[in-house]
Order: C-alpha cells, then sequence, then structure tokens
C-alpha cells in the first residue's frame, strides 16, 4: 500500500467511525509530519521503533505532553485501524500528563485587555470567548444561524468531540455582535460570523486567532503565558465566583464529566470566604492562650 493509499484509507476509516471533523484534520496532520520527517518513506516498511524516534524528537523540539500524546493517538490509529498492524504498547508508551493551574486573569486585566483591542471584529470576537466560554476552534467556526438573540442563546456546532451544546449569550455580548454584523457584513456562504480580511470567503485560523490574542495581550501590558483558552477559564471560574453551580457550569462549557469542571473549583476566590474552624474557635475564646515561649 502507498503512502497515498494510506491517507485514503486512513480519512476512509474515520469517517466510517464518526469521528469529528477536528480528529480528523488532526490525525491526518500528524500523519503528513511523521511521514515528512522520515522523508517520506513507505509507512509499510515502519513501526514501534520510528514512531517512537518520532515521539521522541517532538519532546526534544518542546512540545507538551498533551501534543505528544495525540500524536501517538493518531499513529497508534494509523497503524492500528489502517495498516492493521499490532503495536506493541510498552514501546510507545503514553505520556504522563500533569495537570497544573492555568493562568486566570483577574477582572481587571480582563478590561485593560478589551480596552486595547481596537479593531471592531477582534473585540466581538474575544469578548464572545470570554462572554460565552468557548474554544478557540468553536469561535473560528461559529455562524451567523448560531447567535440566538430571542433565547439570549449561543449554538455551538460540533464542539469538541464532536457535541453539540448551548451556551449563554449576554446582551453586551449581542449588541457588539449586531455593530459587528451590521459593518462587517460577514457573507460567508456557510454563514461562518469572523473570517479573514486578507481571503476572501476563508475563516479565521486558530493561529491568526491567538496571534491576535498574543499583540493585545502585549499592548496591554499583559503576562505572555496567558492563552485565548485563558478567557475560557476566566469565564468557568467567575461563574464559579458569582454562585453559579458546577453542574451548571459543566453543561455550558460542553464537558463530559463534572471532575473536569470540577477543576475551577481549586482556581476560584470562593475559599476566600470561608473561615477555619480555628478562627471560631478562637473567637468562643475571646482571646489567645498563653504559650510558653521557648526563646
Amino acid at each position: 500500500m502507498t503512502n497515498e493509499e494510506v491517507y485514503q484509507r486512513a480519512y476512509d476509516e474515520v469517517k466510517l467511525r464518526g469521528l469529528s471533523p477536528r480528529t480528523v484534520e488532526q490525525y491526518l496532520g500528524k500523519l503528513t509530519m511523521f511521514l515528512r520527517y522520515f522523508d517520506n518513506r513507505p509507512i509499510e516498511t515502519m513501526g514501534e521503533v520510528e514512531i517512537r524516534e518520532f515521539l521522541l524528537h517532538q519532546l526534544d523540539c518542546g512540545k507538551a505532553s498533551g501534543t505528544v500524546n495525540i500524536h501517538n493517538s493518531a499513529l497508534r490509529f494509523i497503524f492500528g485501524a489502517v495498516l492493521g498492524r499490532n503495536l506493541n504498547y510498552q514501546i510507545i508508551p503514553r505520556r504522563r500528563q500533569y495537570r497544573e493551574f492555568p493562568s486566570i486573569m483577574s477582572k481587571t486585566e480582563l478590561t485593560r485587555f478589551f480596552s486595547v483591542i481596537d479593531n471592531l471584529r477582534d473585540r466581538a470576537m474575544f469578548e464572545t470567548v470570554y462572554g460565552a466560554g468557548l474554544r478557540i476552534s468553536e469561535v473560528a467556526h461559529l455562524r451567523v444561524q448560531d447567535i440566538d438573540s430571542e433565547q439570549m442563546r449561543i449554538f455551538v456546532f460540533h464542539g469538541k468531540g464532536g457535541k453539540d451544546r448551548f451556551t449563554v449569550l449576554s446582551q453586551r455580548n449581542l449588541e457588539l455582535l449586531r455593530t459587528y454584523w451590521k459593518q462587517y457584513r460577514p457573507s460567508h456562504p456557510d454563514g461562518y460570523l469572523f473570517y479573514s480580511r486578507g481571503r476572501k470567503n476563508s475563516i479565521m485560523t486558530t493561529r491568526a486567532i491567538q496571534d491576535a490574542f498574543h499583540r493585545y495581550c502585549k499592548k496591554a501590558n499583559l503576562p505572555d503565558t496567558f492563552t485565548v483558552h485563558t478567557l475560557r477559564h476566566c469565564f468557568a471560574t467567575h461563574l464559579l465566583e458569582s454562585g453559579v453551580e458546577v453542574c451548571q457550569i459543566k453543561e455550558l462549557l460542553g464537558h463530559t464529566f463534572i471532575q473536569t469542571t470540577a477543576f475551577y473549583l481549586h482556581l476560584s476566590n470562593i475559599n476566600q470566604a470561608i473561615e477555619s474552624p480555628l478562627d471560631s474557635l478562637q473567637k468562643g475564646q475571646g482571646r489567645n492562650p498563653r504559650v510558653k515561649s521557648d526563646a
């Protein structure tokens, strides 16, 4: 089987399984990177040794564990489902991931970030990400028909994992989107709301959105550790701090498991209002007990 035939068969396999368009794009993209790394050698001549070498190369290039695991999953799928190979997974293990607390913007920092955005499209786009808790790929594929002004909600079509959901639409966000629509008149054949100014009828790439975000962060003197996904983290954290239940936030974010959403409990400031039982005990005693000093 030639490499070209492997591509076609891989596409057929992911289509047959009903995987999301994002997964299809990722798997075929990782296959391209793998073959390019080995100068387009016939993939049937390769196996665990080459996969292992490629994964180690990704780590040497500074790729995050999650990214390397996506490469791993894609290649396991290609070799297993497409080529029918039984790989030794002990040789190509998934990399263990340690969840770190992401950076969160304070409301003051958010206000400063939005205040430096002088482009109407970008302002509408980033306020939508924060106001609705969207992922970067979701805002890139947001369509005009997804904005429901009657029910004040946004329909997220084929989010992560190919799942559909509804999330909130704020009044401020709606007014800004209307201003943007009147001025830009987006006319993409598929109804996409945010498009590239450089290419007609072309939606913005996630790279372009990320680049714009970092440009505005620099302009607002904000840390370069912030990403577009930071706005989604802020959405969840600030909702939690305002008293919204975790189960409701889970549905708005499109999480499969409540444990994923519960992670934001660690990021919120609600624990600052909790009093330690030691403090209440001290109040009952009226004053601190005397202790003998070792000095």
